[in-house]
């Protein structure tokens, strides 16, 4: 059986990222890089040769552009998507919208290393006097899901990819095993929780990879879905390893 691939991106620079700002949740759009990032992913997918059946995204509008600007440029505008809260970002609790710098000033780069870097520890939870809790919680899009009860106020990355994992395999594996040729744009942590499953990686391993904006990687399956390639990223190897240089070095103060 021919090897099944699968294609994952995590959306452009976002202007809370142009910015240093703790995003989870909040639904920020893409600065102007971030769309210029996003117009060279479905560049480079174009010049690949890649085409799609199906496009799985996430609730967040940073996302969704990514995944539309990716599909205009490999003539793709139409194909069908399904976007979940699943995929979301991590939920970064009371830290939504702080400066990342400025958060590591004030508590201290280890502390902000720990609510950033640790897989099973989170930040402090997102109350309800919080700027940016109606804006979320209330939001008219997840009226068909999460329920209350599982609306998050805060994530770990433990957290995040237990409700990220189930969608995977009950959602996504069906559609890859059928032969159709897929495509996630999502972010960071959700991805990560993905690729933590497919290689099998310690949660060591896992917190000190850094996925960078806008640069789609693909993954070689087997039949049984085990990686023949991981981690294969359409980039020159320069222009991606300064971007995940950038992206680990947010949570430093300044």
């Amino acid at each position: 059986m021919a090897p099944y691939k699968i294609v994952m991106v995590r959306h452009g620079e976002s202007e809370w990222n142009e910015k240093n700002l703790f995003c989870g949740w909040f639904d920020a759009n893409l600065s102007e890089k971030g769309k210029q990032e996003a117009q060279a992913a479905g560049k480079a997918l174009k010049d690949a040769g890649y085409k799609f059946d199906m496009a799985f995204t996430s609730m967040l509008t940073r996302a969704q552009v990514t995944l539309q600007a990716i599909l205009k440029e490999i003539g793709q505008e139409d194909l069908p998507t399904i976007r979940t809260w699943r995929l979301n970002e991590r939920h970064y609790g009371g830290l939504t919208g702080l400066n990342k710098a400025e958060t590591a000033a004030k508590y201290g780069e280890e502390q902000v290393n720990i609510w950033r870097r640790s897989f099973d520890i989170p930040p402090p939870p997102m109350e309800a006097d919080h700027a940016y809790y109606d804006s979320i919680v209330k939001d008219a899009r997840y009226a068909e899901g999460p329920t209350l009860d599982q609306f998050p106020m805060y994530e770990s990355l433990k957290l995040t990819i237990e409700r990220t994992l189930p969608f995977w395999n009950d959602s996504i594996v069906p559609q890859i095993k059928a032969g159709k040729q897929i495509m996630i744009a999502a972010h960071g942590n959700s991805l990560r929780g993905i690729v933590k499953h497919l290689d099998d990686l310690s949660e060591d391993q896992i917190m000190k990879l850094n996925l960078p904006t806008g640069i789609p990687f693909v993954y070689t399956l087997d039949e049984n879905l085990k990686p023949v390639k991981s981690l294969e990223f359409l980039g020159d190897p320069e222009t991606v390893k300064k971007a995940m240089e950038a992206v680990a070095a947010q949570g430093k103060a300044k």
